[in-house]
């Protein structure tokens, strides 16, 4: 069986060379994922120009997701070797913007520059801050003018720019930065099939950047946005959220920081379950097999969180540091195939979305889709193929987890190059068709072509109609190959 959840892999060091990342997208990469917190302009324009060689070479659809920066919280330059931080000890936290003052008080053990806007002005005595990661807790003692005073709760070694946390905090701060803005115009520029979004607080910053990608491209189809659920607030405002994103991320390395390890594990299953029910796009990201950055075999656990987010309804599973700068890669790769297709032959046994039909059934679109779905099912069809410009139809139907594989077929290059982002989903490009006779003869021509599939052999099409009309589907026929 075909696998059909997708595999999403960051670029960095490890993945970056021609010869890498032709071997991982041969093993089974679909989406490569290009982190703007890191890298230059000129880095991520040679990393396009790569991946869109490797995909012409090798015939495969490669979709390409741009993961904005947004607001980065961060430590200050502080001393090469670091600051070491004790328990019990009281800190003084100043913006990096001001002169560094030295608090010649006993009381007082550092001075530690933090870039985080509105600070002052937002922190209360006993909250919370958190330093690389979580590695470090401070509590807040008291505020005095710009410089917030904090007690060490958990100590280490603090470098510079390293992350800073604020649970339950509202800064105040946009969540579409203008470096965001640059990096997005670059990415429309040169062709991102999609884009993700990062510390999303409601539904006011993925509209804020649906309305920049309007601005910015006004002439192209819009790349699928995907709101990353990484913030305590993000979860609460999560149903308005899904209402206007594409798609959504458990990134759930900031979101365990941002609330606590505990609760992810039921956050994750609130999200893919709300996303589903909603038809939208989901992603489960952040270690995911994170021993294999140093070893070449994963931990029983992270096998077993993989095989779970994939039982849960995940579209597709990311990895971050173990292909940017792991040592891994390609292994990193083949086991994550190996554990979905595994979670995947077992679907029917422990799939949560079997047991659970998609809701909105009183949407036309969706219940054409299940329809297709069940039809798929009851004549032991061969293919469901979808006709799609703007590619939401075959979203759509990927959310309907049929047994068959879907079959996307678009005129548009840029939707095809979306589609590879949707579960059990494989892209063609084909000629417009303006009748349903041509739209026949092109997606036969096809599927013949690159399938195996026998003359007397029924596939389903999936279409809008009139033909080459953004719209949703409408139209459902149950067609035999090789019958005129």
């Amino acid at each position: 069986m075909e696998r059909r959840a997708k595999i999403i892999a960051t670029l960095g060091p490890s993945s970056d060379k021609e010869e890498i990342l032709r071997k991982l997208i041969l093993e089974g990469l679909d989406i490569v994922r290009l982190n703007f917190s890191h890298g230059t302009h000129e880095n991520h324009l040679r990393n396009i120009e790569l991946i869109r060689k490797l995909s012409k070479e090798l015939h495969k659809p490669i979709t390409i997701l741009q993961d904005l920066q947004g607001p980065k919280l961060r430590v200050g330059k502080l001393p090469p070797e670091g600051i070491q931080l004790e328990k019990d000890q009281t800190v003084a936290l100043t913006p990096v913007d001001v002169d560094n003052q030295n608090f010649n008080s006993d009381s007082v053990a550092a001075t530690l520059p933090l870039d985080v806007p509105n600070l002052a002005r937002s922190v209360n005595p006993k909250d919370s801050i958190l330093l690389d990661d979580g590695n470090l807790e401070l509590e807040v003692i008291n505020v005095v003018n710009d410089t917030v005073f904090a007690k060490v709760i958990l100590g280490g070694i603090l470098t510079s720019n390293k992350g800073v946390n604020l649970p339950g905090t509202d800064l105040k701060i946009p969540g579409f930065t203008e470096k965001d803005k640059e990096d997005l115009e670059f990415g429309l520029k040169n062709g991102i099939d999609a884009v993700a979004i990062s510390f999303v607080s409601g539904p006011e910053d993925v509209v804020r950047v649906k309305e920049a990608i309007r601005e910015i491209a006004p002439y192209r189809i819009p790349p699928t946005v995907i709101a990353k659920m990484e913030r305590p607030q993000a979860i609460e405002r999560l149903e308005e959220i899904l209402d206007v994103t594409d798609g959504v991320m458990v990134a759930r390395g900031d979101l365990a920081v941002e609330t606590s390890p505990a609760c992810v594990p039921i956050f994750q299953k609130k999200i893919i379950d709300s996303a589903y029910k909603k038809a939208k796009f989901v992603i489960t990201a952040t270690q995911m097999l994170d021993s294999m950055i140093n070893s070449p075999r994963p931990t029983r656990a992270e096998a077993s969180d993989v095989a779970n987010a994939i039982l849960d309804g995940s579209d597709a599973v990311m990895l971050s540091g173990e292909t940017a700068i792991g040592k891994y890669p390609l292994e990193v790769i083949s086991m994550m195939v190996s554990i979905i297709k595994e979670a995947e032959a077992n679907y029917h046994h422990w799939g949560y979305i079997k047991r659970h039909p998609l809701d909105q059934t009183h949407d036309d679109a969706v219940a054409l889709t299940r329809a297709a779905g069940d039809l798929a099912f009851d004549r032991d069809v061969a293919y469901i193929a979808v006709l799609t410009q703007s590619g939401k139809t075959a979203l759509l139907m990927s959310k309907v987890r049929p047994k068959v594989p879907i079959l996307a077929f678009t005129p548009e290059l840029e939707t095809f190059r979306m589609l590879s982002l949707f579960w059990g989903v494989k892209p063609y490009q084909v000629p417009h068709a303006t009748t349903i006779e041509d739209m026949v003869a092109f997606v036969e021509e096809a599927i013949i072509a690159s399938n195996p599939i026998q003359n007397g052999q029924q596939i389903i099409f999936v279409s809008g109609l009139p033909m080459g009309d953004m719209r949703p589907p409408n139209f459902l026929l149950l067609h035999t190959i090789g019958k005129k």
